[in-house]
């Protein structure tokens, strides 16, 4: 009789070889089949790359621009510009007025004739120096109204019918219609109003821009007609 803790020989079995040591494949093996399980990815990547760079060479270059100054916002006819005003950008060449102005310094100071919307390119035409100026097609003219009171209070920018009254009476004849009121060149003397003359002065000249055959009526009925100006649209 065996004993209990003795083994049956039919139970013996032979003995499992070690498990063989695992060997890293080397890196250029590993990099071949990342690249052959991700082949579709990779091929995607670079046709994107490829498209891309193709578009890129046919792209047409940019437009050509040029400096102009513009405004930055609105400005109101007679009101002098400051730097903040102004402002400089880069827009087509055959967008640009003749005579555009192209540097701040050109521009701070000068009061517009008229009103302006923002991103207007400013030309000298538009701004009142030391000589003044209206739109084109029109002259300058220096009237005084018979009532100074009303030439005190008509601001720069503003439209006026002028009316020759005469003083024997009688109908009035319009002599110019939507007349630009015009801001007077700055005075030499202390003080100023709206329109550039001695603040108080009894007979304030307005200047208003306005045709040339209305300039020559204005002129041949201030010689015998009161000038009465009525605030138009």
């Amino acid at each position: 009789m065996l004993p209990l803790n003795a083994t049956r020989p039919d139970d013996l079995s032979p003995a499992l070889p070690p498990p063989l040591p695992r060997v890293r494949a080397p890196a250029a093996v590993r990099l071949r089949g990342a690249l052959w399980r991700w082949r579709v990815v990779v091929a995607a990547v670079c046709l994107g790359a490829a498209a891309a760079a193709t578009v890129q060479a046919l792209r047409p270059p940019p437009p050509r621009t040029v400096p102009v100054l513009v405004l930055a916002a609105d400005a109101t006819a007679g009101t002098p510009l400051t730097t903040s005003d102004v402002t400089v950008a880069r827009v087509p060449p055959d967008a640009v007025p003749a005579g555009a102005l192209t540097a701040p310094d050109d521009a701070v100071g000068a009061a517009p004739v008229v009103d302006l919307p923002a991103r207007q390119p400013l030309t000298p035409t538009l701004l009142g120096g030391g000589t003044p100026t209206g739109p084109a097609g029109t002259v300058v003219a220096a009237v005084r109204l018979d009532d100074p009171a009303v030439a005190a209070l008509l601001a720069p920018g503003a439209h006026v019918d002028l009316v020759a009254a005469r003083p024997e009476g009688g109908p009035g004849e319009t002599v110019a219609r939507r007349a630009l009121v015009l801001p007077a060149p700055p005075s030499d003397g202390a003080g100023g109003g709206l329109l550039g003359g001695a603040s108080g002065a009894p007979d304030v000249p307005v200047l208003v821009a306005v045709a040339p055959d209305e300039a020559v009526r204005l002129a041949e009925a201030s010689a015998s007609a009161r000038l009465v100006a009525v605030v138009v649209p």
